[in-house]
């Protein structure tokens, strides 16, 4: 045999015993005979002497290739069980996130963000859209746009929290001055004012959000609490107008059991103004704790716009006519699902949350 055929044996030998191995250890047992002196290989190079002068460059070209294709098939034997290996690691190691959170509870909206999307589906379905602005307001959007003067008495209706901005004047007070006072807005009244500058009448919307006044807390009050207020300004707008649009927001929101009613009452922004009044939805009319035994619970307040407020905003209340309306996201909370005292839906306690 030939020492060209010797050193292909070799080679298909040792490729063979690497084709054979099952894991990196029997690989590793197999580098000495692979690689070392006492290798097939190995004794073929001590045999070069012997190899005639003319034949040795072809010889030691063959010996070289052949350790190359050893080495590389040897490469990939290793590279794979390696692979292997950290599959096999990482696999032990792994953490199933997935199993966790499915088993964990998971977290959901608010009961007061559950309420006040519930109703700004409800009018967004009767055609309003729905508004909103900021939380730091001017005493002019607040009280004066809404005919509330410094004087007026019925400023003392709200508990109002101003703020101390230091030497900073960048808001304007609506009328493109510097503001002097800069206070917590005590309704979303304002965002009225801001949507009637802003954009010509037809007007049709709701104003959600958050509102702050200086109350104790109690079971049926909270420094921090959310409103949603209703706009609507068009040709030919009637007190009719506004007791339809709240008798057909009672039956949508609480059912069809629940009717609405109307009572004579003073708000300095509209003229007339009332008290919205509905069906108790404990007893539905039939008279209860709850309602007194009258049969009925208040929900909030509204009437027609005040001329005044209408000229504030630059529109002609010769021309259009409106009627706005307001009651607490808070309050409807607590009376759609029977909760006694407003200070659990803060508290923050998971086993109330849970419930809703």
């Amino acid at each position: 045999m030939s020492v060209h055929e010797q050193i292909a044996e070799a080679q298909a030998e040792a490729v063979a015993s690497i084709e054979q191995s099952n894991d990196l250890e029997s690989l590793t047992a197999l580098e000495p005979s692979l690689f070392g002196k006492k290798s097939q290989l190995g004794s073929l190079k001590r045999l070069m002497g012997e190899v005639d002068a003319d034949d040795r460059a072809s010889v030691g070209e063959a010996l070289n290739e052949a350790q190359r294709i050893i080495r590389e098939a040897h490469g990939v034997a290793k590279e794979r069980f390696l692979s292997a290996t950290r599959r096999d690691q990482l696999e032990a190691e792994r953490l199933d996130l997935t199993e966790s959170l499915e088993s964990s509870p998971q977290g959901h909206l608010h009961l007061v963000t559950q309420t006040m999307e519930r109703l700004e589906d409800v009018f967004v379905g009767m055609g309003f859209t729905v508004s909103e602005g900021p939380q730091a307001e001017t005493d002019w959007y607040n009280f004066e746009a809404l005919n509330l003067p410094a004087a007026h008495p019925a400023r003392s209706m709200f508990d109002t929290l101003y703020l101390d901005l230091g030497d900073r004047t960048e808001i304007g007070d609506g009328q493109g001055g510097e503001a002097t006072n800069i206070l917590l807005r005590t309704h979303t009244s304002p965002v009225q004012i801001r949507v009637m500058e802003m954009m010509p009448p037809p007007i049709y919307t709701v104003c959600p959000g958050r509102v702050f006044r200086r109350d104790t807390a109690d079971a049926s009050h909270m420094p921090v609490f959310h409103q949603i207020e209703g706009l609507v300004v068009d040709h030919g707008i009637s007190l009719a107008d506004l007791a339809g649009t709240l008798n057909e927001f009672t039956a949508a929101y609480f059912g069809g059991s629940i009717r609405s009613r109307l009572r004579p009452s003073y708000f300095p922004f509209t003229e007339p103004s009332a008290e919205f009044d509905i069906t108790c939805v404990i007893c539905e009319g039939d008279g209860c704790q709850t309602c007194q035994r009258t049969g009925w619970i208040e929900l909030g307040g509204c009437g027609m716009v005040h001329p005044n407020v209408l000229t504030n905003c630059g529109i002609d209340s010769e021309e259009w006519t409106g009627f706005a309306f307001g009651f607490g996201i808070d309050r409807l909370a607590i009376m759609r699902y029977g909760i006694k005292d407003l200070r659990d839906m803060y508290t923050n306690d998971i086993r109330f949350l849970r419930q809703f």
